[in-house]
């Protein structure tokens, strides 16, 4: 859904991005559908792209807050993206004086790159990056300051938008300016990009960890019983118990973490009345 706008030269590098994030939920083809015609300008504004997903019986959620540029140290990063069935496929451009990397990759795996060392570099749809280009022949003149460029390109994207859901209205800018030769560019970028993407391996990696451990949670808590036998009073102290637990109970604390297994004891705390050896400690339905 994006249009990133780079100038990348010998003064440095400006980026523009806006900040809209559409989510499609319903059939596949339906989605395709809608997909082409709002990337190919058939849907020019949201009330049409609302009134088309109604028809084809698309949900639809928008939102105009999404960040698509980051700074890396003196190194301006702009990433459009898309989720596929199995994999998360990513397109990124890295741009700092005198030097620019457009990294492709699958997950966190690095599939093609691209270097350059001056350009103006446009990530989008079809319709986006068309819009874009008229708009920035007419207006680009290279004697533009950096802080005039970045004024330059939000404003293209504001134009783009009033013709185009595929944009909303709202855009972030980056500048980065470093003392670096086009050699010292490719180099440094190498750099940067080598632990960009070890980072992003490394978040993969924690986010499907914690989607395994709530995976797991999830399982335990399906096997809480809230009514029924959990055991028998093997040993009673005064108000304190040692329950030993049937053969299919498990205790837990409140983070799930293991304390005790099947005929194995747990300590309990008796308020009111008397326990004896050997009575059965049962859980009541208290709804």
């Amino acid at each position: 859904m994006s249009l990133i706008i780079a100038y990348i030269g010998k003064k440095g590098c400006v980026m523009a991005s806006d900040k809209r994030k559409v989510a499609y939920f319903g059939h596949k083809e339906d989605r395709e559908t809608l997909e082409e015609e709002l990337y190919s300008g058939v849907i020019t504004n949201d009330e049409e792209l609302y009134a088309r997903a109604s028809e084809l019986d698309i949900t639809l959620k928008i939102t105009d807050d999404a960040c698509k540029l980051k700074d890396f140290e003196n190194v301006a990063v702009g990433e459009v993206s898309s989720k596929g069935t199995t994999e998360t496929k990513r397109k990124r451009i890295y741009g700092t004086t005198n030097g620019f990397q457009i990294v492709e990759l699958s997950g966190s795996e690095i599939t093609s790159v691209k270097k350059g060392d001056s350009s103006i570099i446009l990530f989008g749809n079809k319709i986006t990056k068309s819009l874009a280009n008229q708009i920035l022949a007419v207006k680009w003149k290279n004697s533009f300051s950096l802080k005039y460029m970045g004024e330059l390109f939000g404003s293209i994207i504001e134009e783009v938008a009033e013709r185009t859901p595929s944009l909303g209205k709202n855009y972030d800018v980056l500048i980065k300016q470093a003392n670096l030769t086009k050699e010292e560019s490719q180099k440094y970028l190498d750099d940067v990009v080598e632990r960009d993407v070890k980072l992003l391996a490394k978040f993969r990696t924690k986010l499907q960890e914690d989607l395994y451990q709530q995976n797991e949670i999830i399982k335990l808590a399906s096997t809480i019983i809230d009514e029924g036998s959990i055991g028998k009073v093997e040993v009673v102290d005064d108000n304190i118990i040692q329950v030993k637990l049937n053969s299919d109970v498990r205790a837990f604390d409140t983070k799930w973490k293991l304390l005790a297994k099947p005929n194995e004891l747990v300590m309990m705390f008796v308020e009111d009345g008397t326990a004896s050896v050997g009575d059965e400690v049962v859980i009541e339905d208290q709804s």
